[in-house]
């Protein structure tokens, strides 16, 4: 290879826009390799959103992809070319709304790519009378589900905008050297998957939480009747499905991932568990407990981490521990307000609000941690929450929810509970904080095996010879040897 190695992070809503979770492992990876050359292509929702991550120099840049307002102008295709575009448009509909055409779901998706990117407008084309107008008809034909609904034309309006901004990722020009790095799934894959198919540039998937899974938990509630529902998940899920297929190696942080991979079409040589790593130095033990017996939390405030099923649990805490606190560490994320205002509706509502701080962002996190006798974590989805392995790490006991590779982080070193159930997370918490040597037995046996298993050295050394091999020979990965160099690092 002449040159440095060079990587190009795609993200979606994370680093460098964004503190915390998977942004954290990106910046670990990027400055555990200052010999590497990175780029960051990160989908974001305006384009105008300030970095909040201060980026080292080998960082060569950053550029973003805007999901929401106004698109560059472009005229909508015309005659016989708008015939031939939604000729493609209604397979690729088709393949989003019935498994006898899913076949036709990565030609067109490719399609819509290669006009995109060769001078159409995309979203001038997606948003033609046409193309409204073959959604509509295409709905009711009998012999989809969708038909039994009476699918309107404001339903294919609503359906049409969204999968319009979903497929802006399209038009954005793809790496075309080096290695792509979707470091999520979702529409994060779609510029690492046209720079494959367009340039031979090989595809790395990592996975945290389950994008696809997630998808269904957020559109369960929302505003939109099931006909755009149905379509909007059908993409997801070819989405998910194409990615799987079409990485040249896909890097889980755990092994509850490989499930939904194995089971969306990815051929199991080619999956490759990667635990997340912190360092121990960093997350030294967290010292003594709060003299206040305290249940202290750390995160993104957000519905997926599931606070009300944790404020609700307090609530049972607090009645046989009338001197408990709670202590949430994070802040919303832009326009997700409302939801930290609905948790501290509900810390009224159940008498609690005078336990209960919601103390913002924090900027030296491990401070939420040595804030609580035990730490908590109410996640309804998670990959392998890095404020689970930190709160191990600085020697705390744990009670967590028994979502993703949480069970994986912790074995037998925490508490953990089923998701959703106030009730049992109580008893948890009350069972340890009712018993100091066993919260301190714990958190000393958390610690050993951070340090054993989940080292930041380990994760960034594996990801460095991952990038050298796919550069070598994407194919090479695949063998058993290269299985064995991965696994002796994670």
């Amino acid at each position: 290879m002449n040159g440095p190695v060079e990587v190009t992070l795609l993200t979606e809503g994370t680093y460098p826009y964004v503190h915390g979770g998977v942004s954290v492992w990106c910046d670990q990876l990027v400055r555990g390799m200052p010999d590497v050359r990175f780029h960051v292509l990160g989908i974001t929702g305006s384009g105008r959103e300030p970095h909040v991550w201060e980026l080292p120099p080998h960082v060569a840049s950053v550029s973003s992809v805007p999901l929401w307002g106004r698109t560059p102008g472009g005229a909508a295709p015309r005659g016989r070319a708008l015939r031939r575009f939604l000729a493609g448009y209604e397979r690729f509909l088709l393949s989003l709304l019935d498994a006898d055409f899913e076949q036709y779901f990565a030609d067109e998706l490719y399609e819509l790519a290669e006009f995109a990117l060769t001078g159409g407008s995309l979203t001038a084309a997606l948003r033609t009378e046409g193309a409204v107008r073959s959604l509509h008809k295409l709905w009711q034909r009998p012999f989809l589900a969708t038909h039994a609904s009476r699918p309107t034309v404001q339903d294919a309006l609503e359906a049409t905008d969204l999968l319009e901004h979903a497929l802006r990722p399209l038009a954005v020009q793809p790496p075309s050297r080096g290695v792509a790095h979707a470091v999520t799934g979702g529409l994060a894959v779609l510029p690492g998957l046209t720079a494959r198919r367009f340039h031979g540039v090989p595809l790395l998937l990592s996975e945290h939480g389950i994008y696809l899974r997630e998808r269904y938990l957020s559109y369960r509630t929302a505003p939109y009747r099931w006909p755009v529902k149905a379509l909007i998940l059908g993409f997801f899920r070819m989405l998910a499905t194409e990615g799987y297929r079409g990485a040249d190696l896909i890097t889980p942080c755990n092994r509850y991932n490989r499930r939904w991979e194995e089971r969306g079409g990815c051929d199991p040589r080619r999956i490759r568990t990667v635990y997340n790593g912190v360092d121990p130095d960093l997350f030294p033990y967290a010292g003594p407990e709060p003299e206040t017996p305290t249940l202290s939390w750390a995160g993104r405030v957000d519905p997926i981490k599931d606070l009300e099923t944790l404020i609700r649990a307090f609530a049972l805490v607090r009645a046989e521990i009338p001197d408990v606190r709670l202590r949430l560490f994070g802040a919303a994320p832009t326009g997700g307000e409302g939801y930290l205002d609905a948790c501290r509706s509900l810390a009224g509502r159940l008498g609690v609000a005078e336990g209960v701080v919601f103390e913002g962002r924090i900027d030296t996190v491990r401070h939420a941690y040595a804030a609580g006798s035990v730490v908590m974590l109410s996640s309804i989805s998670e990959g392998f929450p890095f404020s689970l392995i930190e709160a191990m790490s600085c020697g705390r006991a744990t009670v967590s929810t028994d979502v993703g590779g949480v069970r994986e982080a912790v074995a037998d070193t925490g508490l953990v509970v089923p998701p959703r159930e106030p009730e049992a997370m109580a008893r948890a918490a009350l069972g340890l904080l009712k018993d100091r040597q066993r919260r301190q037995e714990l958190g000393d046996a958390a610690r050993d095996r951070v340090i054993e298993q989940f080292t930041l050295g380990r994760t960034v050394a594996t990801f460095r010879g991952v990038y050298d091999g796919l550069l070598e020979d994407p194919r090479t990965m695949w063998s058993p040897a290269a299985t064995e160099r991965i696994e002796a690092y994670a």
